[in-house]
């Protein structure tokens, strides 16, 4: 079972959980297009579309580097259709681009609330758009989106009303595609981490490094996306999935090997149902 000569379409691959799923997959031999903004070095953001392309071949891929804002329809539009001349095609789509600030309301600037829902809801909707008429012809496609189940509590949404708005707009285009696309054969699915992962968002604008101690790395979120993508398309569709619970299911044991520090209990993300336990203690 292996993503050989797949073509993964992912935005923000340059650093953290998008470039880990494409390191993932260029470790089977995967072509990936890196599609995402950064093409200077950043100060607190490690990684650019060149690095992350540099990196995969290192990995056993082929990398395709693509400036692309997903608010821009033209780049948009653009990536999708050079990825797919490129490399004959696209196989998966991974939706994996994000913005976040957890303000209140009357501390959220119109411009940040308009920022998260133009790369969250409607860029995940717009990517999908435009490469669904590739997927069509693909072998055994996939749409991945990484957002949350979609657990209408009202501890999600009192605290930081416009980011949790804009994350689970990504999640309804899950749901309203695993039924629209069902009649294609391109399975749509929504993949979401059950503690926080040790990404630059979470040392530079959640905690710091002492919630990086408490993270598992972006290496378990790898893992089980390429388990999904090897699921046949056909029926695995409409799911939305926690790690860890996805991959005990898969028959994974080991856990701790995605532990940033063995030695502190680790932090349960947002949006994670409270009657999920997972199959492992996060102590």
């Amino acid at each position: 079972m292996s993503l050989a000569g797949k073509t993964l379409f992912i935005t923000g691959a340059s650093r953290g959980i998008g470039l880990a799923i494409a390191l993932k997959a260029a470790a089977d031999g995967a072509n990936i297009a890196v599609a995402a903004k950064t093409t200077e070095p950043h100060p607190k953001l490690e990684g650019t579309i060149h690095t992350a392309a540099e990196r995969i071949e290192a990995a056993g891929g082929r990398a395709l580097p693509l400036v692309c804002d997903i608010r821009d329809e033209t780049q948009v539009k653009d990536a999708i259709d050079r990825a797919a001349e490129h490399f004959g095609g696209i196989d998966i789509l991974v939706n994996n681009a994000s913005a976040i600030q957890l303000t209140r309301t009357v501390d959220t600037d119109m411009k940040r609330f308009d920022l998260m829902h133009g790369i969250n809801a409607r860029g995940t909707f717009m990517v999908s758009k435009y490469a669904i008429p590739h997927l069509q012809k693909a072998e055994n496609p996939h749409i991945l989106m990484l957002s949350p189940p979609l657990d209408l509590s009202e501890k999600w949404f009192a605290p930081h009303l416009a980011y949790s708005m804009a994350k689970y707009g990504m999640s309804l285009v899950a749901l309203g595609l695993a039924g629209e696309l069902l009649d294609w054969g391109i399975a749509v699915n929504a993949l979401w981490p059950r503690t926080t992962i040790a990404t630059a968002a979470v040392k530079n604008l959640l905690g710091g490094d002492a919630l990086m101690r408490a993270s598992r790395t972006p290496e378990i979120v790898a893992d089980a996306a390429h388990r999904i993508f090897l699921k046949p398309a056909g029926t695995f569709t409409g799911q939305f999935l926690i790690d860890d619970t996805f991959l005990a299911g898969e028959g994974v044991t080991d856990f701790d090997k995605y532990r940033v520090d063995p030695t502190t209990s680790l932090h349960r993300d947002f949006f994670v149902p409270d009657d999920d336990g997972g199959p492992t203690r996060l102590t």
